[in-house]
């Protein structure tokens, strides 16, 4: 289903300023931006499955604590899954029971790993899965494809069509001054900043590379962290009619009614 527009976010876009002043810094704001679009959508789409949305996060959970440990005071992916788990009302004995997995000498682990193709009428289609069983997983991939007029293509040609974000979103602190952060965040690499005013809440989409560096300045500086999701925004996206979009929804709904799928990102308009 299309999903309307939002005027309850503000979008601030970044641009990097000559010096770090206010003078020199290049702000435009708008309605919304190609990141909260994104934001925008799948919230809606995917928290309406609560019971899906917590075997994605209880995979997140098991993958953070076998590759940082299970202490989340020392392991800062697990300590944002966590306490994104607690905003979502995720009972206690599913974390706990996801990071014990992650140190049961019995578990051999999920492999992470990515399918790209192109649906219906030239839609790219990225996939991003948890898996246990690869040979599994890629067969059910393929035949999800191919069943419904898409191709699935090798890994990394789709690569180039997204670019990979670090999503933070974090509670809204009294008295903060938006400007003077937006200079601070700059360094961190984040260059689209929103204010979600409906769940007073700030979220920021950062390079994914500095996605460690954001947090522990977020951390350092007393902000809540709500959430942190990495995300494959559309360099370009294609808009199509009403009855083709019907036929590529069909295809994204069964590659996400997986238990093995993590992530579908794709370049088609909303």
């Amino acid at each position: 289903t299309r999903v309307p527009s939002s005027p309850q976010i503000q979008l601030r876009l970044l641009r990097r300023p000559q010096r770090r002043t206010k003078e020199y810094k290049h702000k435009l704001t708008i309605n919304m931006g190609r990141a909260f679009e994104y934001r925008k959508a799948t919230k809606l789409k995917r928290w309406g499955h609560m019971a899906r949305t917590f075997t994605k996060l209880g995979k997140e959970i098991t993958i953070a604590a076998r590759e940082g440990g299970p202490d989340p005071d020392s392991n800062p992916r697990l300590r944002t899954l966590i306490q994104q788990c607690k905003k979502e009302n995720m009972p206690k004995d599913n974390i706990d029971r996801a990071i014990k997995k992650a140190t049961d000498k019995s578990y051999e682990g999920y492999k992470e790993i990515n399918y790209e193709g192109y649906g219906p009428h030239g839609i790219a289609i990225f996939v991003e899965t948890a898996t246990d069983n690869n040979m599994r997983t890629v067969a059910n991939i393929r035949s999800y494809f191919t069943k419904h007029g898409g191709t699935l293509g090798t890994q990394g040609s789709l690569q180039f069509l997204f670019d990979r974000k670090a999503c933070f979103t974090v509670t809204m602190k009294d008295g903060i001054d938006l400007d003077e952060l937006e200079l601070e965040l700059i360094d961190f690499g984040v260059e689209e900043l929103g204010v979600d005013e409906e769940e007073n809440t700030i979220v920021m989409y950062s390079d994914f590379d500095q996605a460690s560096s954001l947090q522990k300045y977020l951390e350092d500086n007393g902000f809540e962290i709500q959430s942190c999701e990495f995300v494959r925004i559309p360099n370009d996206t294609k808009t199509l009619t009403d009855e083709q979009r019907e036929s590529v929804q069909k295809l994204i709904d069964r590659i996400e009614e997986d238990e093995d799928v993590q992530n579908v990102f794709t370049n088609l308009a909303d």
